[in-house]
C-alpha cells in the first residue's frame, strides 16, 4: 500500500509542477538543454521495457511477486500479444538474446518459423507465378515459434508455471482491451475467421476506446494450462512440455493444419509436430572495449556487427552526432554491412556463413576502402570474404536477388520487450507477426494469426535466404545485447523490420560514443536508409535513398542532398520505436528507457 501511495504522490507532484509552468510561473526553473521527452527511470533490484504499459506492468508484477527475468517475460509478451496483436501474439515468430547470470553466458534463442514441407520454388512457379503473397494469406506464413521459445525459457531457467504466467493475458482476452480503431483493417474483413474475431460491435468499424474481446485465444490459452494441469503429478518439466506438446503436436496443432489444408495453405501436422525453436551460440564482436551479441542464424543482426567494425575505423564522437560527416559516413557503412547480409546471412542449419572473414577487423579495413567521404554509394556492393574466412573455407560464389522495380516494402510491424532481475539476468525478445496483423488469417477457433514471415525468402536457388522445405528465413527480427568488461551492460530492441539494425546501432552509438543515457540514447534524432534489397518479396533496392527525422537540421540535409543521398525529412518524432534497459556498472543500479514515439513504457523498482 505504501508503494501505492508513493507512486500516486510521485504522479501528483510532477502534475502539480506542470501546471506551475503551464500557468506561466516566472520562477520555475529554465527546461534543461538535455530533458527528454519521457523519463529515464532507475532501480536497484530489476527493470522492465516494452512496448506498452500492459506487458511491462505484467512483467513487473511477476518480478516484485519473487519470479525472474524467464517467468517475467514470458508473462509480459503473452500480454504484449494480447493488447498489440497487429505486431505479435501466439503466431509470431521471434528471435531472443539471454544472459544467464549464473553461467555467466550468453545465449541466442532462435524461434523463428519454419517453411511447410510443401513449400518449394517449384511449388511458387507453377501456382504462384513466381511469385510469394505478400503479407497476406497462409503461403506467406511459417510455423510459429513464440510457444516453444516460452517452454525454452520457462524449462531451462524459469520458476512459475504456464498457469500462474498466462492468467493476465487471459484476464485481458475475457474481460477486453480498449482496443478501438487500431482493429480497423480492410485486409482483415476479407476471411470470415479473422472477421469474426476482429469484427467491430456494430458490423462497419470500431469506434476510438471500445473494447474488443478475444475468447478464441483465451480458450487456446487455457487449453495450454489445462495440459500443463493434467501432467503436474509428473513433474514441473513434464507439465511444462505438457503444454507445449499440445501446441505443436495435440489438438491445437491438429486444428492448425486442419484449417490450412482446407483454406489453401501449406501447412501440414507434420510441419508443427517436427517443429523446435533452438539455443545457438550469439556471435560477437568486440567495439571499443564492449562485447556487443546477435543473434547469429537466420537473423539481420549480425549486419549490425559488420557495420560496427566499419566505423571503429573512424572518430565519430569528432565527427559529432548527426552532423554530415557522421549520417553519411553510418549510412554508407550500413549499406556495406546490408550487402553483405543479403549475401551471405541465413539459416545456419542449411547454409555456412563466414562468420570468421565477415567479422575479422581485417576485413572491415578492406571494405571501409570502399566509403568514399564525399560522395553516397547508388550501388549494391557485397564483399568477398573468401580471402578473409580462413582456409579451410571454400569459394563463396551466391546469386543476387535485389531489383530496383517494384515497391517492396522495408518497414514492419513487430514488438519488443526488454527484462533485467535483481540477479543481473538479462533478456531481449523480439516477438513479430512480420507486417501489420501477418497472413490476415486468424486459425479456425484458435484466436491468433499466422506470422507472414514466408514473404522473405528468395525464390532464387542458390541464393542464401533461397526457399527451401523446413527453412528459417533470414529474419529482421534482431535485438542487440552489450557485455562491459565481462558484466551485463544493456539490452535494446525495436520494431522496424529493415530499419531495425539502423535503430539499435544508433542507440548503442548514442550511448557509447556520446555518452548519453538510454532515454536521450533513444529519444536522439534518427537517420534511416534503404539503398539496399529489402527483405520482403521482390527485395527492392532503393539506390542513395536517405531519411531523416525533422530535428535534423536543414544545412545538414543540404550537405547530405550534395554528396548524392536522395534525402527525404521525415516527421520530427517518427523514425524509432526502441526500449532499452543498463545496468550501470559503477554504481549497481538499473536504468531503462522507453521511446516517446510509441506506447512504450519502462519500469524499475
Amino acid at each position: 500500500m505504501i508503494r501505492k501511495i508513493s507512486l500516486v504522490a510521485c504522479a501528483f507532484g510532477m502534475l502539480s509542477g506542470l501546471r506551475a509552468q503551464t500557468a506561466g510561473d516566472e520562477e520555475a526553473p529554465p527546461r534543461p538543454a538535455n530533458q527528454t521527452m519521457k523519463q529515464l527511470v532507475r532501480g536497484t533490484e530489476y527493470a522492465v521495457a516494452s512496448m506498452m504499459p500492459q506487458a511491462s506492468l505484467t512483467a513487473e508484477h511477476v518480478l516484485r511477486a519473487g519470479g525472474n527475468a524467464f517467468d517475467a517475460i514470458v508473462a509480459g509478451q503473452a500480454v504484449l500479444g494480447v493488447v498489440q496483436p497487429n505486431m505479435n501474439g501466439m503466431g509470431s515468430d521471434a528471435t531472443l538474446l539471454i544472459y544467464d547470470a549464473a553461467a555467466q553466458k550468453v545465449w541466442s534463442l532462435n524461434a523463428e518459423g519454419t517453411a511447410p514441407r510443401l513449400a518449394t520454388i517449384e511449388w511458387y512457379r507453377k501456382n504462384r507465378g513466381g511469385k510469394i503473397p505478400v503479407n497476406d494469406s497462409l503461403l506467406a506464413g511459417t510455423v510459429p515459434g513464440v510457444m516453444d521459445a516460452w517452454y525454452i525459457l520457462l524449462s531451462r531457467w524459469g520458476t512459475k508455471s504456464f498457469g500462474e504466467l498466462l492468467a493476465p493475458a487471459i484476464e485481458l482476452c475475457e474481460r477486453g482491451v480498449p482496443m478501438g480503431r487500431m482493429l480497423n483493417s480492410a485486409a482483415l474483413a476479407k476471411y470470415p475467421t479473422s472477421k469474426k474475431v476482429y469484427g467491430a460491435p456494430d458490423g462497419q468499424r470500431w469506434k476510438e476506446g471500445e473494447v474488443w474481446k478475444n475468447p478464441d485465444l483465451a480458450r487456446t490459452f487455457r487449453k495450454l494450462v489445462e495440459a500443463e494441469k493434467e501432467a503436474l503429478p509428473q513433474g514441473r518439466q513434464a507439465a511444462l512440455k505438457a503444454a507445449r506438446d499440445r501446441f505443436y503436436k495435440g489438438d491445437i496443432a491438429r486444428e492448425m493444419a486442419r484449417f490450412s489444408e482446407e483454406n489453401g495453405g501449406l501447412f501440414r501436422y507434420e510441419d508443427f509436430a517436427s517443429y523446435t525453436a533452438k539455443l545457438e551460440e550469439p556471435v560477437s564482436i568486440n567495439y571499443r572495449g564492449y562485447t556487443v551479441y546477435k543473434n547469429a542464424s537466420a537473423s539481420q543482426g549480425p549486419a549490425e556487427l559488420i557495420a560496427l567494425n566499419l566505423l571503429e575505423g573512424y572518430d565519430l564522437k569528432k565527427m559529432g552526432l548527426n552532423s554530415a560527416d557522421y549520417i553519411h559516413t553510418s549510412a554508407e557503412a550500413m549499406k556495406l554491412a546490408m550487402a553483405d547480409r543479403d549475401t551471405y546471412l541465413g539459416d545456419m542449419d542449411f547454409i555456412r556463413i563466414p562468420y570468421a572473414g565477415l567479422l575479422s577487423k581485417e576485413y572491415a579495413a578492406e571494405r571501409r576502402k570502399l566509403i568514399d567521404p564525399a560522395r553516397a554509394s547508388v550501388e549494391f556492393r557485397p564483399g568477398d570474404v573468401t580471402g578473409f574466412a580462413g582456409a579451410d573455407f571454400p569459394v563463396i560464389e551466391r546469386p543476387r536477388d535485389v531489383t530496383t522495380q517494384g515497391n517492396a516494402d522495408h518497414e514492419g510491424d513487430t514488438s519488443y520487450i526488454a527484462v533485467v532481475d535483481r540477479r543481473r539476468n538479462m533478456i531481449s525478445f523480439t516477438p513479430s507477426l512480420h507486417s501489420a496483423f501477418g497472413t490476415k488469417v486468424v486459425i479456425g477457433n484458435l484466436g491468433f494469426i499466422f506470422n507472414c514471415r514466408g514473404d522473405y525468402y528468395s525464390l532464387v536457388e542458390g541464393h542464401a535466404n533461397s526457399l527451401e522445405p523446413g527453412k528459417r528465413p533470414r529474419s529482421t527480427l534482431q535485438g542487440t545485447l552489450v557485455m562491459k568488461e565481462g558484466q551485463p551492460f544493456l539490452v535494446t530492441g525495436s520494431p522496424g523490420a529493415d530499419d531495425q539494425c539502423m535503430r539499435t546501432i544508433q542507440t548503442l552509438l548514442n550511448v557509447v560514443e556520446f555518452g548519453m543515457n538510454v532515454q536521450q540514447a533513444i529519444e536522439a534524432p534518427r537517420w534511416a536508409t534503404r539503398s539496399f534489397p529489402a527483405s520482403p518479396f521482390p527485395h527492392t533496392m532503393y539506390p542513395g535513398d536517405l531519411s531523416l527525422e525533422g530535428r535534423i537540421p536543414d544545412a545538414v540535409r543540404e550537405d547530405l542532398a550534395r554528396r548524392g543521398h536522395k534525402v527525404t525529412m521525415k516527421g520530427p518524432w517518427s523514425m524509432n520505436d526502441s526500449a532499452a534497459i543498463m545496468v550501470e556498472i559503477a554504481t549497481g543500479t538499473i536504468s531503462a528507457g522507453a521511446d516517446p514515439r510509441t506506447s512504450a513504457l519502462a519500469l524499475a523498482w
